[in-house]
């Protein structure tokens, strides 16, 4: 069976449903068909409201966190791109530097 993704208002009314109204879990969950080992990881999460505000903040934290890192991957590439763009070119003058110094000596 696949995994299924539920909305966090979804959760937090099926737990709002055993610990409000004491609708048994095995029940609630047959009735919303989710497995009933999901209600209790749910209730744990949901059922107390600073639980549910430290849930928020961790997805919160955890996409600013990926978000960063994408950024950083993307920035490293560019900087590792721009010091072979720059030793290229400093090689490079540095042989016209060297062939013009000898152009000029060859004039005298």
């Amino acid at each position: 069976m696949a995994n299924k993704l539920y909305t966090d208002e979804f959760k937090q009314e099926a737990v709002n449903q055993i610990v409000k109204n004491d609708y048994p879990i095995k029940d609630t969950a047959q009735r919303l068909g989710v497995h009933p080992d999901s209600l209790k990881a749910w209730i744990k999460i949901y059922s107390n409201p600073q639980s549910t505000s430290q849930h928020q903040a961790s997805k919160d934290l955890s996409s600013e966190n990926r978000k960063l890192k994408a950024e950083l991957k993307r920035v490293t590439e560019e900087r590792d791109i721009l010091k072979k763009a720059a030793a290229y070119f400093q090689r490079n003058f540095s042989l016209r530097e060297t062939a013009f110094a000898s152009f000029v000596k060859n004039q005298k």
